[in-house]
């Protein structure tokens, strides 16, 4: 079933407070909060997990002083919602910093007969004809928190990161050759993030962060990036861990005649390694 590992992963957490009770010695190594919670003991982690998010993007593109339309790509260009892998990875040299890494490959490609005229680089796109569209994303994530509240039970911290975003959108269709635009550029954000460790060996864990380019500061050039993850973590030792959460990525610019908007959220599974 599609949601398996989910469905898995939530009947653990609801059904662990109603496992019978052990000795305190025997429970999560002594079942203690006086020491780091179980998954807090590490240097570096590591972590994969499949990401099944739904899409709402679009796109305008000018081309030769030739206004874009504004391209959905779910109604426009049959965008069919899919899963994508997620790369993670954390070094941690002391308790309260992290430098921290994430890659997310995004990518859709549909074909679809289009039923407006759509404008694209100039190009005209004729209703009735077929259209080969791509959307290629690189979401990379390089950030460093500082955890200024740390207790046994969870911390609280801050999070300056710098998230590297590569987007490209490509039409072509029998008449018209490939065109494409691309945006690409590092963005800078601020934010934060805490844990709170229900039990010693499983976690609730909220982070927000982004940016907000204001129309005041220019009428050519506007952008926003928000990022928010919200997810729980249960850990079966020190260094084995499972994560079932919920991320969503919106981002929107406007550079001078060209604008875009990218929401992507949804449901995602992992798995995380601790050394």
């Amino acid at each position: 079933m599609r949601h398996g590992p989910a469905i898995c992963l939530y009947s653990v957490l609801l059904a662990w407070p109603l496992l019978p009770a052990r000795p305190a010695s025997a429970q999560f190594m002594s079942g203690s909060f006086t020491d780091p919670a179980i998954g807090e003991r590490y240097f570096i982690e590591a972590g994969a997990g499949l990401w099944a998010p739904s899409a709402d993007i679009v796109i305008s593109s000018e081309g030769i002083n030739i206004p874009g339309s504004e391209i959905d790509f779910r109604r426009d260009l049959g965008l069919a919602d899919k899963r994508f892998g997620e790369l993670r990875a954390t070094l941690r040299p002391s308790r309260k910093q992290k430098l921290r890494f994430q890659y997310i490959p995004i990518k859709y490609e549909q074909e679809t007969v289009v039923t407006r005229d759509l404008i694209f680089n100039g190009q005209r796109y004729r209703a009735g004809l077929p259209v080969n569209s791509l959307l290629d994303w690189a979401a990379y994530r390089f950030a460093y928190e500082y955890d200024a509240f740390y207790r046994s039970r969870g911390f609280i911290g801050f999070v300056i990161d710098l998230k590297y975003t590569d987007v490209r959108a490509e039409l072509a269709n029998p008449v018209i050759a490939l065109e494409f635009a691309r945006a690409a550029a590092p963005i800078p954000s601020i934010g934060g993030i805490g844990r709170y460790y229900v039990l010693p060996n499983v976690s609730v864990t909220a982070e927000i962060t982004g940016i907000k380019i204001p129309d005041s500061i220019s009428e050519d050039y506007r952008a926003h990036y928000v990022d928010v993850d919200l997810y729980g973590t249960v850990n079966f030792t020190n260094h084995i861990g499972a994560q079932l959460g919920y991320r969503s990525f919106d981002v929107g610019y406007k550079i001078e005649e060209d604008t875009g908007s990218f929401v992507v959220k949804g449901l995602y599974f992992g798995l995380v390694a601790r050394y």
